[in-house]
């Protein structure tokens, strides 16, 4: 059919799109006369029986990819006014200039074939709704697409082909640059280059990221940042992120690495990195130019990145922190297998650490396996570690302070490069200041206000300097000569030194034991401790277990027995007494002065029935004493009589309680006396009992 003749009248009734686009805003600059030829379809239209102002331009997406869709505002408007009907022909230079995703083309073409739009390139107009011509049209987006993958495949072999050989030039991390002949070569900036090897010397010494920057943090120091390979470098304060970078880029080992990450593109058409494993880099060539470290180093700084963030499934050696359990990351549960987890509570104005396995309850709500209180534990430990130290104290207390005073002295050297380049950039300063024409006072005051913010900050590098200085010598002459010398005399004395942080105490742990598996014996009362040592022996330890709070405030046996003991000739209240005077408390706790709880009548009596001691009234019947009315009826005499009698020494009682007697009963009367008063009162008494028919 004559490709006019699809030209209909009410196709011409409705606007003619044309669509310009160009792949890169290079090629709009560089390749105009694809441009020109876009364009120049305005003419087809014309010729076609389209007005002016009924030609559409969309020019929009000029420097955008034809590869999706989804960026493109454009193609999105295109479509959307065909899809609306407005549309009655669409005008492309090819095919590939409307959509190389055949998906996006596809789409286009169905659009037009619902709303009855024509397609027109430079080899002539096509209807969608016909089968020849859709199957035309979708061979030549089948081809476009085809031939974006062979450049892109033609493009990228030529990139990959000179990564192999490791000549492929890629952005540089900060600490190397590129020198005339295009070899990468350490940073000429002495500041940089000692800046980042300290950072790597003070991770090696902590052990984790987020402790090297607290270090830089601490000491005052700030990190280099090189912005793209651009001359200009920036001092900051060092990051997190820009250490956990640092650490993982193979750059700094000296080695070439390319392909380490791959992006992926979203619907909405931002990019997504992600990680390729170490294995799947498309090129990693160890020793490919210098570096700061060893490519060893970088696979052990990779292996304690790893170790410091495993989940708590596996085993975990996290790096030391400030918390009071000694055994942080290296204890197991004796039972299950699991790494044990730590719990911290402030009881009695103290911190106190505990060792739990708790993982499967939380999980799969079984009980928990053993929660271990973690002082006894950790004593025992610590322990064994001083008996293992102390012959080796003098040579660790020298190797010590070596490596503090290297450390201190690195610091030094940084402030002084940070000096060297504030001075510098205040010279540079003043020599502009110098240059410019007195009278002209817009630059003149410009350069003065620039010349004296760079003499305040030389001024505030040598004062950070200065008072860095102090402080480490304070320390160095002082609290860690101190320490050595109590680390050569006695090991144990620094072992328990208040002062000591326990974060040294558990990096000393880390290089001495692997593990330390725990199993709590609840019907002993005591923790099995298995420690496996570094070098393959193991020891077995045993340690006490706190007692529980229902034993701590459990009467002793020892305290029951010297109860027992005083219930024959004491009452409740005398015992209380005498157990306070001793300074026991309940409990059986021996705490002068420590407790306000103390012992009296009612916990005595308590006690004493609670452990089924005899009470003293049953111990005094035992040994034959009466009530009052007993003994008054054995003797034939009135009870007011026995008190008398017991008044005058007569009869014996005993109390059983502060305010209850029995009656110890004589063997014979007590002699007559030869009063007028004590007859009568005796033949009174007399006279009463045999009223009552005693």
């Amino acid at each position: 059919m004559n490709a006019s003749l699809k030209v209909q009248p009410h196709h011409l009734e409705r606007s003619a799109y044309l669509y310009v686009r160009q792949s890169s805003m290079r090629q709009v600059l560089e390749n105009v006369e694809s441009t020109k030829r876009q364009y120049a379809l305005r003419g087809r239209a014309t010729a076609l029986g389209w007005r002016d102002e009924q030609i559409v331009t969309i020019d929009s997406d000029q420097g955008e990819s034809g590869a999706s869709a989804s960026w493109r505002e454009g193609f999105q408007r295109l479509v959307t006014d065909v899809g609306m009907g407005r549309a009655g022909i669409v005008m492309g230079l090819e095919v590939s200039r409307l959509a190389r995703n055949n998906a996006d083309w596809h789409r286009l073409l169905e659009i037009c074939a619902l709303a009855d739009t024509l397609i027109l390139d430079e080899d002539g107009i096509y209807d969608p709704a016909s089968f020849n011509d859709r199957l035309l049209l979708g061979l030549k987006g089948t081809m476009s697409e085809a031939e974006l993958h062979v450049l892109k495949a033609r493009l990228r072999g030529g990139i990959l082909n000179k990564v192999n050989r490791g000549e492929y030039r890629c952005l540089l991390p900060t600490g190397f640059v590129y020198d005339d002949l295009g070899n990468v070569v350490l940073d000429p900036d002495s500041q940089v280059r000692e800046t980042i090897t300290y950072f790597f010397e003070t991770f090696l010494r902590v052990g984790s990221a987020s402790q090297t920057v607290k270090v830089f943090k601490k000491e005052g120091l700030l990190f280099p940042s090189r912005m793209r390979n651009a001359k200009f470098l920036v001092f900051q304060h060092l990051t997190a992120s820009t250490a956990l970078r640092m650490l993982n880029n193979p750059r700094y080992a000296g080695a070439y690495a390319y392909g380490r990450r791959h992006y992926r593109k979203l619907a909405d058409g931002r990019k997504v990195p992600r990680k390729r494993d170490r294995n799947d880099w498309l090129a990693c060539i160890p020793d490919a130019h210098p570096g700061y470290i060893t490519w060893e180093q970088y696979q052990q700084n990779l292996a304690v990145l790893a170790t410091n963030g495993r989940g708590y499934k596996v085993a975990r050696s996290s790096p030391p922190r400030e918390g009071a359990a000694l055994l942080q990351g290296r204890a197991i549960c004796g039972r299950c297998g699991r790494y044990l987890r730590l719990r911290y509570a402030t009881r009695r104005g103290r911190q106190e650490a505990w060792y739990v396995c708790d993982r499967a309850h939380g999980a799969r709500g079984e009980p928990c396996c053993q929660s271990i209180a973690g002082a006894p534990i950790d004593e025992a430990v610590g322990a064994l570690i001083v008996a293992s130290m102390t012959p080796a104290a003098v040579e660790l207390a020298w190797e010590i302070r070596r490596e503090i005073e290297a450390r201190h002295d690195e610091a030094d050297r940084l402030r002084l490069r940070a000096i060297e380049r504030a001075k510098f950039d205040a010279d540079l300063a003043q020599r502009r200041f110098m240059l410019v024409d007195p009278g002209n006072r817009l630059v003149a005051d410009t350069l003065e206000q620039e010349w004296n913010d760079k003499l305040r900050i030389l001024a505030d590098a040598r004062e950070q300097r200065e008072r860095s200085q102090q402080q480490e010598r304070l320390i160095l002459d002082d609290a860690i000569r101190d320490r050595l010398i109590a680390m050569t005399a006695d090991f144990k004395t620094l072992w328990r030194d208040p002062s000591l942080a326990n974060r040294e105490r558990k990096r000393l742990l880390a290089y001495i034991v692997e593990d330390v598996t725990l199993v709590k014996l609840p019907d002993e009362g005591t923790t099995k401790i298995h420690v496996r040592f570094k070098a393959g022996k193991t020891e077995t330890l045993t340690a006490q277990n706190p007692k529980t709070s229902a034993q701590q405030v459990k009467t002793q046996p020892e305290v029951l027995e010297l109860i027992d003991k005083l219930l024959d000739d004491h009452t409740c209240s005398q015992i209380a007494q005498l157990l306070n005077d001793r300074g026991i408390r309940p409990g059986g706790c021996v705490r002068p002065g420590k407790s306000n709880i103390r012992f009296d009548a009612l916990r005595v009596s308590y006690i004493a029935h609670r452990n089924g001691l005899r009470s003293r009234r049953d111990r005094l019947r035992d040994r034959g004493m009466l009530t009052k009315p007993e003994a008054a009826a054995r003797l034939g005499i009135h009870e007011a009589t026995l008190t008398r009698w017991v008044e005058y020494g007569l009869a014996k009682r005993h109390a059983y309680n502060d305010h209850a007697f029995l009656y110890e009963v004589p063997d014979s009367h007590p002699p007559v006396k030869h009063s007028s008063r004590w007859d009568r009162l005796t033949d009174r008494a007399k006279a009463a009992h045999s009223e009552r028919g005693i």
